[in-house]
């Protein structure tokens, strides 16, 4: 199976710049001036489509909302260690990504950040001899 997240973006140029500096790949194949697609993983890709695209695809005018709408999901994903999750977030926030919060809790390493557009991201890194908690 296949995973596609499409998000609306005001500026498509912009969020492919961002995710380009984050260091993850283009698809150009599946790219143009209105979409910009990464393979983020095996199948699995992140769309990022101006937002009149994203209102004319399945009638979903009423869905995209405005930049200072909040992110409604959050996407994690695992990385293979607290340094790549720290590099990671490091790019985003050079690349003009907000910040937030880091958690270190005793089975997981966890970081928080916004793409430009108010995604939110939350790698982590699972701590290979950590105990599972009750």
């Amino acid at each position: 199976m296949s995973l596609f997240i499409t998000c609306p973006v005001d500026d498509v140029e912009r969020a492919r710049d961002f995710y380009t500096a984050l260091g993850w790949t283009l698809n150009a194949d599946m790219s143009d001036h209105n979409v910009s697609c990464f393979a983020i993983a095996p199948e699995q890709y992140l769309m990022l489509g101006s937002r009149e695209m994203y209102a004319a695809v399945g009638g979903a005018e009423e869905l995209v909302g405005g930049p200072g709408t909040p992110s409604k999901v959050t996407v994690s994903f695992d990385l293979a260690s607290r340094e790549a999750v720290d590099e990671l977030v490091e790019r985003a926030r050079a690349a003009g990504g907000r910040v937030g919060d880091t958690d270190d809790y005793p089975f997981m390493y966890q970081r928080q950040f916004d793409d430009p557009d108010g995604y939110h991201y939350s790698p982590f890194w699972m701590k290979p001899d950590a105990q599972p908690t009750a």
